[in-house]
């Protein structure tokens, strides 16, 4: 079968959760031809991601989060105003992913939560199957608990969650936990898609904290803590585009730009991470038996946090106050039923895969979604 993938490119999780999911399916005979990624002018995609790809790779303007003034955590009203100004840059977009996915001769999309690719499978006939994939789709889910005090943020955030999935055939969740005894019509909730490498990786517990920060503001946070705490020592993971590869403010804090070969290599060796709570880099530490503090930049990282410290696999923080870090890694136990759940990721996200290939082929294109009734819908040709 011939797939191809359209991937948000903010952050690092969609990108990794790709590169697994490649791996997977050519490991089952399936042939990935082509990868689109949105892109923005806040940016640039990590290295790690063109060297591995593997396969033609194309980039198109998508909408994206922008930092508040302090560059930490997210500027909700700056971001919406700075991507409705967009409008039509979005809109070219969505015809050439419409045009791209035509001739690639895909007999598969898998949406990997990128806005634009679920309205134009709302606006076009595609006569294929999409498969969504990511762990916001968990937020749709009866049981998950979102936050208490982010109601309208919250709301917003599933929404936005709705619109990337119009007329999906089926919602892959990813989760740290099974959901199978409130199993939800169109949605298969499937563990975390972490890649071969992750699972491989030698581990030890060295005598140094990881750390990775979405936006640069952060780090102003790890060199005040730093300063007094001098002895510990910190590597600090972080996608600045104007940093060098590696930037040592002195013997013990290190910042890197980011590299995902030398952050795994790190992460594996670690006595301890601290992040902004991104749902991968969470699942990659958890797997290898890492304590985590997580320190969300907007609602999403939040109801990551708060699902992580639910399962006690984690705990939030108002900031990088790594002394509560390594007072909750002494003691901390390894999650072995994760690892349990997470072996069998292979087996569990190819079923449902082939079931959602299966049931459009029984069911047809109409069978998904209202679009059709509300005048969106365009013939793809």
């Amino acid at each position: 079968m011939k797939v191809i993938f359209v991937i948000q490119g903010e952050g690092r999780g969609h990108l990794t959760q790709a590169l697994a999911l490649k791996q997977m399916m050519e490991r089952e005979g399936h042939e990935v031809v082509k990868m689109l990624v949105g892109k923005s002018k806040m940016r640039e995609l990590p290295s790690f991601f063109v060297n591995q790809a593997g396969c033609p790779m194309e980039q198109f303007y998508s909408p994206n989060f922008l930092p508040a003034k302090d560059n930490r955590r997210c500027g909700l009203l700056r971001s919406i105003a700075y991507n409705i100004s967009l409008t039509p840059t979005y809109l070219s977009s969505i015809l050439y992913i419409r045009n791209q996915v035509r001739k690639s001769g895909a007999e598969l999309v898998v949406n990997f939560y990128e806005l634009l690719c679920g309205l134009a499978y709302a606006m076009f006939h595609f006569g294929i199957p999409e498969v969504c994939v990511g762990h916001q789709y968990l937020f749709l889910h009866p049981s998950f608990k979102m936050p208490q005090r982010h109601t309208l943020s919250g709301a917003m955030l599933k929404l936005f969650t709705r619109f990337t999935c119009l007329r999906a055939t089926s919602r892959l969740a990813l989760s740290l936990r099974n959901y199978e005894k409130n199993p939800v019509p169109g949605m298969k909730v499937v563990p975390p898609l972490l890649r071969s490498e992750v699972k491989h990786v030698v581990r030890h517990h060295g005598n140094y904290i990881v750390g990775y920060i979405l936006n640069a503001g952060f780090a102003d946070e790890v060199k005040r803590w730093h300063e007094q705490h001098p002895a510990t020592h910190l590597h600090f993971f972080w996608d600045k585009a104007d940093a060098p590869t590696e930037l040592a403010v002195d013997d013990t804090l290190t910042f890197h730009r980011l590299d995902d070969a030398k952050f795994l290599t790190l992460l594996a060796g670690c006595k301890a991470y601290a992040t902004t709570a991104g749902f991968e880099s969470v699942c990659e530490a958890l797997y290898m038996g890492k304590p985590c503090m997580m320190v969300p930049a907007h609602v999403e990282q939040e109801c990551n946090a708060a699902d992580a410290e639910r399962e006690l696999v984690g705990f939030q923080s108002e900031s990088f106050d790594i002394d509560r870090l390594q007072a909750f890694a002494r003691g901390y136990e390894e999650d072995v039923e994760f690892r349990m759940w997470e072996n069998s990721a292979d087996a569990r996200i190819m079923a449902a895969v082939e079931s959602a290939c299966n049931e459009y082929r029984y069911m047809g294109e109409d069978a998904y979604g209202d679009a059709s009734n509300t005048g969106l819908v365009f013939e793809c040709s």
